[in-house]
């Protein structure tokens, strides 16, 4: 374990330290605002003398390093170096893109409700995630907490996530230690994330927010998630699996020719493309991803009365559906939509249809391999909805009929599965003996936390 500055130390897969006192900002019984005013006139003292008085030796040491770094002590603003579709590729392609949704059930949906701000990080501490609290993300705005930000601390500052990845251990950051003056009013707790394989520091999660995210039960929150984020990366290293989402191009639908596909499986907003495509497809929007996935499966088409039901269980006014499929049908004239009904008059398939077919044929390996994950995740039409579970259905039950192991072990780890306990228990019945204890680890997990009976070891 690293003590001083210097790069963070190769870590064991899945190695886990007990949180000591160096590494808690506000130990149990301690006052926030008292602890708040020491800081104060440690910092003062700091900046004057250079004697870090009683200081914790984690923060004394970033502080140096701030000072070293030419970091201003009045305030930071760290550069946003990637926006767009460049962060998009980016975080994208980044390993922990895998993670992410293990993450949102963790922490995400929790800190939305509760004030606080999560944040994942790359190893050069550049904010890959940002979500959360909605109001508290734009207060977080002012001082660039944000998606495409490099917070390395001999360029922001004292910080948790750079400084946890520094000393390859979770460690909490509260208010005046932070270097920078204008990150002092907030204060973090972060844990770095390992490579499964290599032990190397991945990046880092982060909890962001006022004084309570300092509390000492939240360092122990963070590492669980991080430690959890890490068991994720070993059972996707376990299959080989790496599915990525599929990025947005910037393809114009109306140069293109060919058979037309619509990609709808574990996407929020359906890519649309063809076999010419040089860039992949085009990203349509959720309510065009919608329409235009009921129209392909109902070839005989909808008046607009029909699609404002199919769309919404409180019903979209027809007029709002009848003004979509005038975009639509400008956006994408080649597909041949008609009104009177309103239909399809060109043949466009979906990456559902091959899973579809791959289930006809029995071929239950093919299945798994085509589906990524359920249909328009995110949709609440009634009829996307339907469409969705039946595909998923049929799916998971060829899986709990499967003895092909590859593709058993695949689909249990697919987001959509992650949870399912029957599916899990099926896997760890035909694993191997080498696979075995990585996969009942995870269906314990779940058995506690549904409440199933513990499988046998």
């Amino acid at each position: 374990m690293a003590t001083g500055i210097g790069p963070p130390a190769t870590a064991q897969p899945g190695a886990r330290r007990p949180a000591s006192g160096p590494f808690l900002a506000l130990p149990t019984g301690s006052d926030a605002l008292r602890e708040r005013g020491k800081l104060e006139r440690a910092y003062d003292t700091f900046l004057t003398t250079g004697d870090v008085g009683l200081v914790r030796p984690v923060v004394a040491d970033s502080w140096r390093l701030s000072r070293e770094s030419g970091v201003s002590p009045d305030g930071v603003l760290p550069e946003v170096d990637l926006v767009d579709s460049e962060l998009e590729a980016y975080r994208s392609a980044h390993p922990l893109a895998a993670v992410m949704p293990l993450i949102r059930r963790l922490l995400i949906e929790e800190a939305e409700d509760a004030g606080a701000i999560v944040v994942v990080a790359d190893a050069d501490a550049r904010l890959l995630w940002v979500e959360g609290d909605p109001a508290l993300r734009r207060r977080a705005e002012a001082i660039n907490w944000v998606a495409g930000t490099r917070w390395d601390e001999r360029v922001a500052g004292t910080n948790a996530p750079a400084a946890a990845m520094r000393l390859d251990h979770a460690l909490q950051v509260f208010a005046r230690e932070h270097f920078a003056s204008n990150v002092a009013g907030w204060s973090c707790t972060a844990a770095p994330i390992h490579d499964p394989t290599t032990g190397q520091v991945l990046g880092a999660l982060d909890l962001t927010g006022r004084d309570d995210v300092a509390a000492p039960a939240v360092l122990g929150l963070v590492r669980a998630a991080a430690a959890a984020a890490e068991s994720e990366l070993r059972m996707l290293a376990l299959t080989r699996r790496d599915v990525r989402p599929a990025r947005r191009a910037p393809s114009n639908p109306r140069t293109l020719s060919g058979p037309w596909r619509l990609g709808v499986l574990g996407r929020d907003r359906a890519l649309l493309g063809v076999r010419n495509d040089p860039a992949g497809g085009t990203e349509l929007s959720v309510r065009h991803s919608e329409l235009l996935f009921l129209l392909v499966r109902h070839r005989a088409g909808y008046t607009a009365d029909q699609l404002a039901v199919a769309l919404h269980e409180r019903d979209v006014p027809a007029v709002t559906v009848r003004a979509e499929l005038s975009r639509l049908r400008s956006l994408l004239p080649a597909l041949g939509l008609s009104g009177r009904p309103y239909r399809l008059t060109t043949h466009l398939a979906t990456d559902a249809d091959a899973v579809r077919h791959a289930l006809v044929r029995g071929d239950v390996a093919a299945a798994v391999d085509a589906y990524p994950g359920p249909i328009l995740p995110s949709s609440e039409s009634p009829e996307v909805q339907a469409e969705r579970d039946a595909l998923h259905r049929d799916v998971r039950s060829a899986v709990l009929g499967s003895t092909h192991v590859p593709a058993v072990l695949a689909f249990a780890n697919r987001s959509c599965s992650r949870d399912d306990i029957l599916v899990w228990r099926h896997a760890v019945r035909l694993a191997p003996p080498s696979s075995r204890p990585v996969l009942i680890e995870h269906l314990l997990r779940i058995e506690r936390e549904l409440g199933g009976v513990p499988v046998r070891r």
